[in-house]
């Protein structure tokens, strides 16, 4: 497959490997069929690693994390003796923080919900008109990376 595949789908093809898949860039490289420095310059310049810690890291894992450190904060609280069950300032600013990033992410679409939406667009498109898909591709390249930021 890889033999008849231009240098735009080559890369396309490898950044959807590299991001979705766990598998080395020299694996990538060798799939598509392009060098390991080629690939390694892909991943560099496009900033693919960033990407695939966004895919791989999920907002659910995240939000369960920090779910768990206010759990802990409020656990330590209940611990001290009665009349000192109060946050101190720093475990109240704490607190504070981590809600307002729980708020940020449970408001935000996060580039791992919109890299699967433009990929089952972007399917969907390629069986309707290729090169519209093509051509929508880069843009839509360009926005994941913009949100990634």
């Amino acid at each position: 497959m890889a033999d008849k595949l231009g240098r735009q789908q080559r890369m396309d093809f490898a950044q959807m490997l590299y991001t979705r898949e766990a598998i080395t860039q020299k694996e990538v490289a060798q799939r598509v069929g392009v060098s390991e420095n080629t690939m390694s310059k892909w991943v560099r310049v496009g900033g693919w690693e960033t990407m695939r810690v966004s895919i791989t890291v999920t907002r659910e894992q995240t939000l369960r994390r920090m779910y768990m450190h206010i759990s802990e904060i409020n656990d330590a609280i209940a611990d001290r003796d009665p009349g000192n069950r109060y946050p101190t300032a720093k475990e109240a600013d704490a607190i504070n923080k981590i809600a307002a990033a729980i708020d940020k992410l449970e408001r935000e679409v996060g580039a791992r919900e919109v890299i699967n939406v433009s990929k089952a667009f972007l399917d969907w498109l390629r069986r309707i008109d290729l090169s519209a898909a093509q051509d929508i591709s880069g843009f839509f390249d360009m926005y994941i990376k913009e949100i990634i930021k």
